[in-house]
């Protein structure tokens, strides 16, 4: 409110000789420069009237500014509203018969296997746990990689110990070497995939745990951004090291764009390209002999979302991975609420669910494929059950 000051009068004028002039005390002096109407003082009636004419100036103002606001709103939550609305739509219908585990599945374990926590009890435990699963693959965590790309001996100690217990005990399933780091694609720290010599040592490693008895290297680097050329160019090496091995190179995937060009779009915004495109997944398929699709943390708020969101993944994997890959679909065997992991949204069930339906819209028949539990620590009972209850049987 803009307080109101008292306009002063003009000072009373003195008698002049000669002259006699009456003038009334309530008759103002001469005004300043301007016109009477700038400078006289607005009566109570008008106040109202000036107020309202001022208001109704401001509100064509008012008006635009919220129609720009609501277009700029609508630019950019149109979109991601229609998006959602399509995983929506992607989680309904029924998965075809047979959509279930064709052998080819795979399960994270964790370090304590290999350096001396696990016990033959717990091989044991483990068999009777797969038993009836179609669980083929062990991805054991046998790292990290040092940022040179070496591995310690010291990192796998009991290696040779649990590879044998395994293979007594669960006949037929391939035990393989979980390998990783944090790459320096985001800040200075980390393992430098284009610097040579950094390559050489991550196949010098591959060789080495090979040598310890694994079947396999699985290898999970990250944050590995779509495009890369300098990862082709190591998958290329392993393939060759792994061949001559008769060993398996496997990989974990990060998700494929859900939207056209959509890691581009991520990466002006955030820093931090989550996604591969399409083609770029196909380009990584086609250099190993698994993929596995990190189907998890997708920032969905709700079930039918996340599983609608699992069956377009798996499409759109298929689309690109070639019938000699092996592809593998992430199941979240873990519980945590963080931003881009909601655990009530992210569930074995509708992963599974999302995953047959994925398979039935697109290659119903395929039978390179299966699911990949993450990870054996942190599972429940419940994730268990509903594996086996919507995959396996």
């Amino acid at each position: 409110m803009n307080e109101e000051t008292e306009k002063p009068m003009g000072p009373e004028p003195a008698e002049s000789e000669g002259a006699s002039v009456e003038i009334s005390e309530k008759t103002p002096a001469e005004p300043p420069e301007g016109t009477q109407e700038e400078i006289r003082e607005e009566t109570p009636e008008e106040r109202p009237a000036a107020a309202e004419g001022e208001a109704k100036a401001k509100r064509p103002r008012r008006r635009r500014r919220t129609f720009i606001a609501a277009a700029l709103l609508l630019v950019l939550f149109l979109p991601l509203l229609t998006a959602e609305t399509a995983l929506r739509l992607n989680y309904t219908g029924d998965p075809a018969p047979g959509t279930h585990t064709r052998g080819r599945d795979a399960l994270w374990l964790g370090h304590a296997w290999l350096d001396g926590r696990k016990t033959d009890k717990d091989v044991t435990a483990l068999a009777h746990r797969l038993e009836g699963t179609g669980i083929r693959d062990l991805y054991v965590h046998s790292g990290p990689l040092e940022h040179d790309g070496t591995l310690p001996k010291s990192d796998y100690p009991k290696a040779r110990w649990l590879i044998s217990a395994l293979h007594r005990e669960l006949p037929g399933v391939r035990v393989q070497a979980w390998l990783g780091d944090k790459l320096a694609s985001e800040s200075p720290e980390g393992l430098h995939l284009e610097r040579a010599a950094t390559r050489s040592a991550v196949v010098a490693s591959t060789r080495q745990i090979l040598a310890a008895g694994f079947e396999g290297a699985h290898f999970d680097l990250e944050p590995l951004h779509s495009g890369d050329r300098d990862y082709l160019s190591l998958l290329d090496d392993l393939r060759t090291l792994t061949r001559a091995h008769h060993a398996l190179l496997s990989v974990a995937a990060h998700q494929i764009d859900p939207l056209p060009a959509f890691h581009s779009f991520w990466k002006t915004t955030t820093g931090h390209p989550k996604w591969w495109s399409q083609s770029y997944f196909g380009q990584v398929a086609r250099r190993v002999d698994q993929i596995a699709v990190m189907s998890y943390d997708t920032m969905q708020p709700l079930e039918s979302l996340y599983g609608g969101y699992v069956a377009q993944q798996t499409s759109l994997a298929l689309e690109v991975t070639p019938d000699t890959t092996d592809l593998l679909m992430g199941l979240p065997f873990y519980h945590e609420n963080r931003f881009g992991h909601w655990a009530h949204a992210e569930t074995v069930p509708a992963a599974v669910r999302g995953v047959r339906l994925g398979l039935s819209r697109t290659d119903a028949d395929r039978p390179r494929f299966g699911v990949a539990l993450y990870v054996d620590f942190a599972a429940t009972e419940a994730d268990w059950r509903a594996y086996r209850e919507d995959w396996v049987e």
